[in-house]
């Protein structure tokens, strides 16, 4: 059977709003409801449901209504019971059923009332289906067609109708876009508005390089190369780090491509942006020297001076313009590149420098007297330098080692330097009572108006107080408000806290008591004698006889593991039993005073079986011990 007109429009709106089948369905039968109740005038509390044949378009309502038996007064709400009784035999009068209740002329009615809630049920469902598309495409490269430009940016158009706009300054400068130009741009943020997602587009930012890269260089997309870094100057330069992840590949000749057609290709699409690509390395001095690549590098000199960490690069004379770059674009880019302040410094200007050290420092001096030999020499270079008078090779190279001699005991000395002040804060804070950490300022007894300037200066407890004035008063001291008066205030009332001796002792004593118990238990085990030496067994007159006489017949030839054969029968049955003795371990262990088990299992003879017996406290000669 072929489809009719109405399949045949039902599947165009499916192909071009790119929209799933049921979720159209759903929009048409929610429509048809309200379609319904406007035409009769139903309650909203009435439970309607509508129902579409895709094939023939054919809508059917079903409403649910009251079961009654005579007549029906408002057929919106009730049914008569025969017309029931055809939908469901078993209905009675009183019941709820949903039945068929489609007007006469339901069709005509519905298109045009439904129309507009149909349309707006579908936006809404495109415009979520565009949601959840691009906010997975952020950080993806998406492509468009530029549709307007305006002072504000362009309006890109994009897949499944979806528009995209792109700031002026997510623009790569200079780049000049004409409408139904195909551009490719990166999805920087997705936000939902009234009239579908705001996407936001970007072609300046390095995650477009970034993505560009991985689209070009197979490698990067399968991750035998990594990019490192990526510093950026839209339009101008940029710089890329790369490391190889498998032994044998050459990270930067990937990129590039043969002849250079993979890094022509990115730079083409980024409207002739110069693309520096350098390889990462673990050795910051060599990294920062690759990083301010094209230039050449005499020396890096690295001061990590608290988290600021700053790299002195030395340059030769006819390599200072080239590694500062114009506008100083290129110091700018590695700084960003390698996460380090970089100061670039010629040769002779960093030989000035050094110089200046050793005449302002006699320390320095002492540790570098051979250094202090050169110094006529380097004067006398510096000197023809100044006069613009031509410098051989040779001298370039004594101004080079020169430069990195001193440089490199400067920054020993400020190493050693650092380390002892870390000794020293070190051993200040060990000296300082753990307890002192963990005490509220206001506890220490100072006057209430220094107690509120040493809060407000950050002290939240006695402990950063002594330290603070263990390792430099003056800090102290400093402080608007706080004088010589206040300063003696501090140092009474710290020198007469106390803080409770730490009891490092506990957890050993733990330790030996439960090993004791264990090697009683080991031991009961292993020596059968040993058995009737527990405290759970009796310990009457007749028992010690008994164990005497074990130990007399230890050296008889019958014996068999310290204990005859027939000695062994005579022995009563409670002397084998050691629960009492386990339990009261365990409770050892755990540091409890317990109370022995009052019951003892005896055999009794007469019966002939086991039976339980009250223990009692014997006399002087059971060692008063309770039984």
């Amino acid at each position: 059977m072929p489809k009719n007109d109405f399949a045949l429009a039902f599947n165009e709106v499916l192909e071009e709003k790119q929209l799933a089948k049921d979720i159209v369905v759903s929009a048409i039968e929610s429509a048809m409801v309200s379609a319904y109740r406007r035409a009769v005038g139903a309650s909203t509390a009435q439970h309607v449901e509508a129902k579409l044949d895709p094939e023939t378009g054919f809508v059917t309502v079903y409403a649910e209504k009251e079961v009654v038996e005579d007549s029906v007064i408002d057929a919106r709400t009730e049914v008569l019971l025969d017309e029931a009784r055809k939908v469901n035999p078993e209905v009675q009068p009183g019941d709820m059923l949903v039945i068929e209740s489609t007007p006469a002329d339901f069709g005509r009615v519905a298109a045009q009332t439904a129309r507009q809630v149909i349309q707006q049920r579908i936006r809404e469902a495109e415009r979520s289906n565009q949601m959840q598309y691009y906010e997975r495409q952020v950080g993806e490269i998406v492509s468009g067609l530029v549709q307007a430009i305006n002072a504000q940016g362009v309006t890109i158009g994009l897949d499944m109708k979806a528009e995209g706009v792109m700031p002026n300054n997510q623009k790569i400068p200079g780049e000049r876009l004409k409408l139904h130009d195909r551009v490719r741009a990166v999805v920087m943020e997705v936000k939902d508005g009234t009239r579908g997602p705001q996407i936001v587009l970007s072609r300046a930012h390095r995650n477009f390089l970034r993505r560009l890269l991985e689209n070009e260089v197979p490698e990067i997309y399968h991750g035998i190369v990594e990019i490192r870094a990526i510093s950026r100057e839209p339009g101008a330069r940029a710089k890329v780090a790369v490391s190889a992840t498998q032994p044998g590949i050459d990270p930067v000749g990937a990129c590039v491509g043969i002849k250079g057609v993979r890094i022509q290709a990115i730079v083409k699409e980024l409207h002739d942006e110069k693309i520096d690509i350098i390889q990462w390395d673990q050795d910051p001095i060599v990294y920062i020297s690759k990083a301010i690549s094209p230039a050449r590098v005499n020396g890096v000199y690295l001061v990590d001076n608290e988290g600021a960490r700053t790299a002195t690069v030395v340059v030769g004379e006819d390599q200072l313009s080239l590694a500062i770059g114009r506008d100083g674009q290129n110091a700018r880019l590695a700084a960003k590149l390698t996460g380090w302040r970089i100061d670039i410094k010629s040769l002779s200007e960093a030989a000035g420098d050094s110089l200046n050290k050793l005449e302002g420092d006699k320390s320095l001096a002492e540790m570098l007297p051979a250094v202090v030999e050169q110094i006529p020499q380097i004067q006398e270079i510096l000197a023809k330098k100044a006069e613009n008078r031509p410098i051989t090779p040779e001298e370039y190279t004594a101004l080079g080692q020169f430069v990195d001699r001193v440089e490199r005991r400067t920054i020993q000395i400020k190493e050693e330097a650092a380390r002892e002040v870390e000794e020293r804060t070190s051993t200040a804070r060990a000296e300082i009572p753990a307890a002192a950490f963990s005490m509220p300022l206001d506890q220490a007894g100072i006057k209430e108006h220094i107690f509120n300037i040493l809060v407000e200066a950050g002290f939240e407890n006695v402990g950063d107080l002594m330290f603070a004035m263990k390792t430099d008063a003056n800090k102290v001291l400093g402080l608007a408000g706080i004088g010589s008066k206040a300063m003696q205030n501090i140092e009474e009332a710290l020198g007469v806290l106390s803080f409770p001796e730490p009891e490092p002792v506990s957890e050993p004593e733990a330790v030996k008591v439960e090993e004791e118990p264990i090697a009683a238990t080991e031991t009961a085990v292993t020596e059968p004698v040993a058995v009737e030496e527990m405290p759970a067994t009796k310990k009457s007159a007749e028992g010690k006889k008994e164990a005497k006489k074990v130990v007399e017949e230890e050296e008889d030839e019958n014996a068999k593991d310290g204990v005859s054969l027939d000695e062994l029968f005579k022995m009563k049955p409670e002397i084998f039993q050691t629960p009492a003795v386990e339990d009261e371990s365990d409770d050892k262990k755990k540091g409890k005073k317990v109370k022995k088990k009052g019951v003892a299992l005896e055999f009794d003879e007469d019966l002939g079986t086991v039976v339980g017996r009250k223990k009692h406290k014997r006399g002087d000669d059971a060692g008063g011990e309770d039984w």
